[in-house]
């Protein structure tokens, strides 16, 4: 028999970048855009790293962020992309990116979300983003929902909680589809459709106060949600058969903590409520341990008259993002479902684990699961960088995290995984999503400025911009 083990990456595999419109763009109060989630995400110094994150959110907070002149909320200014894009894709059409993903801000289109008409100025934007992507030799991958939720939304509704929510998704779902159907092939609808704990009120906008079970909320937001994306995945397949609809998953699974059958077990019901919401929106219907758990920990969720049907309507592609494993126990499974850091591994400055061949046994383990194509729509790694006095800044460090991850993205596609692209996160330097810092960079591009906006705003090459365009000129063969 023939050798039918790959022997490298696939010809035309998609090498891109990915982004989100609201860690980047700025221009938060311009051209008809309405308030979003992400326009309140804080940064606050001099606390420790777990407390820069924004988790639980109340209507009081919202309110009074939205108040606020002193205050420092950097997703409103982002690296104001919204007026630099046209150098900035050339620079990164230079770093060879063969494919560029990023966001439409849900509240550029809908400010606030439950609008009958679209904002023009919005959509203009977009078709002259699209345009300067497609000019530069990208082709565009674009997330529908990425932290974008328009803040009326959470005020005068109760986010995804509320069903009204469906149709208003699946109106702006619609409206990007029909006006971009030309020059979007690739769309995702919802970013990391699984993180309804960590970044619980960027994902669904629910805030705590207006729900009396915060957890069965969670639950019943993104049953929502997925209803709204399959509804929207049905209108993408029936009127643009061209159009591939994908769904993201945050990837990472646990570990178990130990070899003990009770530790084995309690892994693998966590990593089942990770993939779940991917084996509804690929397998389309509820699988029976979704149920258990919901019993196990008194979830309610409500079912729609014409859900079960809706969800029929399956993606087509299947992406994740990658960061990190953790590892589970018996005794943190029961706490919760929660998940702890694995100390075996090193971390970054952030704490977040960095483990290669995890990336490995998570492809093969969603490829065999879905056999379906693979996109990893994020990976990359945050670091402090030093802008040196020469100019130069030198992160070999990061150089290290991609050929490891590279090297066993390779060794996945000889496993037989079909694997079509891979995004790294942020080749130029945004915002962070989870603590709103500037300082956390993950790119090949330095932009200067920190995280009170000061700098100069220059784009300045790190040493690791000449590595990755090596890798994708050579297709994933030279990783020296």
């Amino acid at each position: 028999m023939e050798n039918r083990v790959p022997k490298g990456f696939p010809e035309g595999f998609m090498w891109g970048g990915a982004f989100a419109a609201n860690q980047m763009e700025g221009a938060y109060d311009i051209d008809g855009k309405g308030w979003c989630v992400a326009d309140i995400n804080e940064f606050v110094n001099d606390v420790p790293i777990d407390q820069k994150y924004n988790t639980e959110v109340t209507t009081e907070f919202v309110k009074e962020a939205m108040a606020s002149e002193n205050r420092i909320f950097p997703k409103r200014r982002g690296i104001d992309f919204y007026h630099t894009y046209k150098e900035d894709l050339k620079l990164l059409a230079e770093l060879g990116l063969k494919t560029y993903r990023t966001s439409i801000n849900w509240s550029r289109i809908f400010p606030n979300g439950d609008e009958e008409e679209p904002n023009e100025a919005g959509l203009k934007f977009y078709d002259d983003l699209f345009d300067e992507i497609l000019a530069n030799g990208m082709e565009p991958m674009i997330t529908v929902s990425h932290y974008e939720m328009p803040l009326n939304l959470t005020l005068n509704y109760k986010g995804w909680y509320s069903r009204e929510v469906i149709d208003f998704f699946e109106r702006y779902c619609k409206t990007v589809f029909d006006r971009y159907a030309g020059k979007v092939k690739y769309w995702i609808i919802v970013n990391q459709i699984n993180l309804i704990v960590h970044e619980s009120f960027n994902h669904l906008g629910v805030a705590e106060d207006v729900v009396e079970d915060v957890l069965s909320a969670k639950y019943q937001a993104v049953h929502n949600e997925m209803v709204s994306c399959a509804r929207a995945t049905k209108y993408a397949h029936e009127k643009y058969p061209e159009m591939q609809i994908g769904m993201m998953l945050c990837g990472g699974p646990a570990y178990p903590a130990t070899c003990k059958p009770e530790d084995m077990l309690a892994a693998l019901r966590h990593n089942q409520m990770e993939y779940f919401f991917a084996d509804v929106l690929l397998r389309g219907y509820y699988p029976g341990y979704a149920f258990r758990f919901f019993e196990d920990f008194n979830i309610k969720v409500e079912f729609g008259e014409h859900d079960e049907e809706d969800l029929k309507n399956t993606a087509d592609f299947f992406s994740f993002s990658y960061y990190y494993t953790r590892i589970c126990s018996k005794e943190s499974f029961e706490d919760g479902n929660s998940v702890s850091r694995n100390k075996e591994l090193p971390a970054n400055p952030w704490g977040w684990s960095i483990d290669p061949i995890g990336l490995r046994i998570l492809l093969n383990e969603f490829y065999d699961r879905y056999q379906k194509p693979i996109y990893i729509t994020e990976n990359g790694v945050g670091y402090y960088d030093k802008l040196e006095e020469d100019g130069h800044i030198h992160d070999p460090y990061r150089v290290d995290y991609y050929r490891a991850h590279i090297a066993q993205m390779k060794e996945a596609i000889k496993d037989g995984v079909d694997l079509r692209g891979y995004y790294a996160w942020g080749p130029l330097d945004i915002v962070s999503c989870s603590s709103s810092e500037m300082s956390k960079r993950y790119g090949f591009i330095y932009v200067d400025l920190d995280d009170y906006g000061k700098g100069s705003g220059k784009r300045i090459k790190k040493d690791s911009f000449a590595w990755y365009q090596k890798v994708i000129a050579t297709n994933g063969e030279d990783l020296a």
